[in-house]
Order: C-alpha cells, then sequence, then structure tokens
C-alpha cells in the first residue's frame, strides 16, 4: 500500500500536521522531532505528493524545457547547467525532446501546460506558428526562448551574438591567410544560421575574398565528416572551413584526416559553441566557445526571475562568443606558416 502522510506521523509519533511541518521544511519544529519524523519517512519509503502540495499553494517547483536533439553534446551541456541552476533553487527540471517537429512540439507544450509546470524553458521549433506562441500566452506560463527568438517580445529571451561570432571566425581565418573559407553545417534558413551565415558573408565581402560557399548538413559528426568529403570533392580549391557546431568540425576534422591531409595544416576548422569534446579532439579543436553549461545556468537564472516577477519587462541577453585557438588553424601553404602572436 502506497505510504501517507497519516502513517509516517503515527510511526514519529506525532500529529499529522506537525509531520506535514517536517516534509515541507517550514514551521518551528524541535531538531529531535525533525529527526524522529524523517526517520519514519525514510522506513516507510513515503514521498511528499507535490502535485497536491501545488494544488494546494498555487505554486509548482518543476520546470519544463522543450529542446531539439538531446543527444547533441551542446544541448546536453546546456541542459545539465540549468538543471544545475534549478536544482540549487530547490526546481526540479524535466526535458521533452521535440526533435524539431512542430506537432510533436504541439504535444510536449501541450502536456507542460496539463501538468501545470512553473515555467517553461523553449528552443521554437524551425516552423512554430503564431498559435503556438498564443497559447503559452493564454495560459500565462513564465516562459523563456533559447537560441531561436519569437513570439513577438512576448516571452524573455537568452540567445548567442551569432552574426558577431561568425564574423570574428572568419576574419581569424582571413587574417591568417585564407581567401578560399566554406561555411559548414545546419540546414535552417532562419534564425540562428541565417544570423551565422551573414556574419560569415560579411568579412568574405569585406574582405574581397573568395566567393562564399554555403554547405548544409545536419549537426553531427558523421553528417560533417561526409559533409566534408563531399565539400572538398567539389571544391578543392577550400583552405578553411566556419563550421556551424563542434559536432560538424569534429566530424569535418575527421574527414580531413581520411584524406591524407591534417587539420590546421592542409585546411583550417573553426567550430561553434566549445563542448567538452572540442578541447579533446585530436588534434585540439580551435573554436567559439559560448560555454554551454554557463549558458543553461544563465538560461535558468533568467527564468526564476521570471518566475518570482512575473510582471517585470520583458528581458533579452545575448551571450558573446569568444575565439579559442587551438590546433585546428593555421596559415594556408604557401603563406608564412609561423601564427601571428
Amino acid at each position: 500500500m502506497k505510504p501517507k502522510l497519516e502513517n509516517v506521523a503515527k510511526a514519529a509519533g506525532v500529529s499529522t500536521a506537525t509531520a506535514s511541518q517536517v516534509m515541507r521544511g517550514a514551521g518551528r519544529i524541535s531538531e529531535a522531532t525533525r529527526k524522529r519524523v524523517l526517520a519514519a519517512a525514510k522506513d516507510l519509503h513515503y514521498v511528499r505528493d507535490g502535485r497536491a502540495a501545488s494544488m494546494r499553494s498555487g505554486e509548482n517547483r518543476e520546470i519544463g524545457f522543450a529542446i531539439h536533439q538531446i543527444a547533441n553534446p551542446f544541448n546536453a551541456e546546456v541542459i545539465s547547467g540549468a538543471s544545475d541552476m534549478l536544482e540549487s533553487e530547490g526546481y526540479l527540471l524535466s526535458v521533452l525532446d521535440s526533435r524539431d517537429d512542430v506537432a510533436r512540439q504541439r504535444r510536449n507544450l501541450e502536456a507542460f501546460i496539463q501538468s501545470s509546470r512553473g515555467g517553461l524553458l523553449w528552443v521554437p521549433a524551425e516552423d512554430t506558428d503564431d498559435a503556438t506562441y498564443d497559447l503559452l500566452a493564454a495560459h500565462g506560463m513564465p516562459t523563456v526562448t533559447f537560441l531561436r527568438r519569437s513570439g513577438r517580445g512576448r516571452f524573455d529571451h537568452v540567445g548567442i551574438e551569432n552574426h558577431e561570432a561568425f564574423r570574428t571566425a572568419t576574419g581569424h581565418l582571413a587574417d591568417l591567410g585564407h581567401r578560399h573559407i566554406a561555411y559548414l553545417g545546419g540546414s535552417a534558413q532562419f534564425g540562428v544560421r541565417t544570423e551565422r551565415i551573414a556574419g560569415y558573408r560579411a568579412i568574405m565581402d569585406e574582405r574581397d575574398l573568395a566567393a562564399p560557399i554555403i554547405w548544409d548538413t545536419r549537426d553531427d559528426k558523421l553528417s560533417g565528416l561526409e559533409a566534408m568529403l563531399d565539400l572538398y570533392a567539389r571544391h578543392p580549391d577550400v583552405t578553411a572551413v566556419v563550421c556551424n557546431g563542434d559536432m560538424v568540425a569534429i566530424g569535418a576534422c575527421a574527414a580531413i584526416n581520411m584524406l591524407g591531409l591534417t587539420p590546421g595544416s592542409d585546411i583550417s576548422v573553426i567550430g561553434f559553441d566549445d563542448i567538452q569534446d572540442a578541447a579533446i579532439a585530436a588534434p585540439p579543436l580551435t573554436t567559439m566557445a559560448v560555454s554551454p553549461y554557463d549558458l543553461g545556468r544563465k538560461l535558468a537564472k533568467v527564468a526564476l526571475e521570471r518566475i518570482r516577477d512575473n510582471d517585470m519587462p520583458t528581458s533579452s541577453v545575448l551571450v558573446p562568443a569568444e575565439l579559442v585557438e587551438r590546433e585546428t588553424t593555421g596559415r594556408p601553404r604557401g603563406v608564412n606558416r609561423q601564427k601571428r602572436p
């Protein structure tokens, strides 16, 4: 039989009200009584019914996170950071993978609403319609969009300075002497990737470099490997690539090795994110770092601020990316190989 609070109270020799205060961490209870109640709860395998408590208090301390491709290490590190931050404040994070599918996303969001989550962290799917934003607004759920900014400014947002980051990445390669630079990775034609491509194109144009090459592919290592092989076969003059993410970049480096070439010497590669794998890749990956774990903590912090004051003006936080030079970038062959200080 499922243990009840009354069973805990009886086993501890206290009233049900006293047992309830102990389990909620409320009231002025002696340390001896508190320990006795907690010991009884442990022996009986009692767990407080959070749903019932939420209904009574009007507060739900569980936050939903609707994201895409949980298996991507960047997303996993963001989730870890958000979870740790929320846990430290007494909240629980539950995650659903919408796989960039609007129908699946709708089911996930409705599930969060039905279970009265205390707030929502959300990466909107590529084709999210206005009705979905209206749904969340109608239910008044404290919401923070992540990476992809939409919703006509009705929600707080945490994102990345994508345009400037790819100006920096592409400019770094141009400073090293590269003229034939390709953009590798992603397939979305809006939002984050569009901003990144715009930054890449801006430098290619300003520096009077070769014609831009935009190479679509899924953002995983195998896709990056296959795309790099295809890119090199069709454009052997390319001496450098800026990648939509570290996973694509690591796959590209594997492809360069398969071609009998060396990343950083024959073809330079810059990733984006600075996931943990970037520093221990072979060779270690040059990347634009946004510290995914810290980004997740920032996302959770904004959500907590919204939950605590749902009437405050909406905010938008854009995190800059920082170039981290490792071993996958260098001067192209035929140019002085010594890097700038």
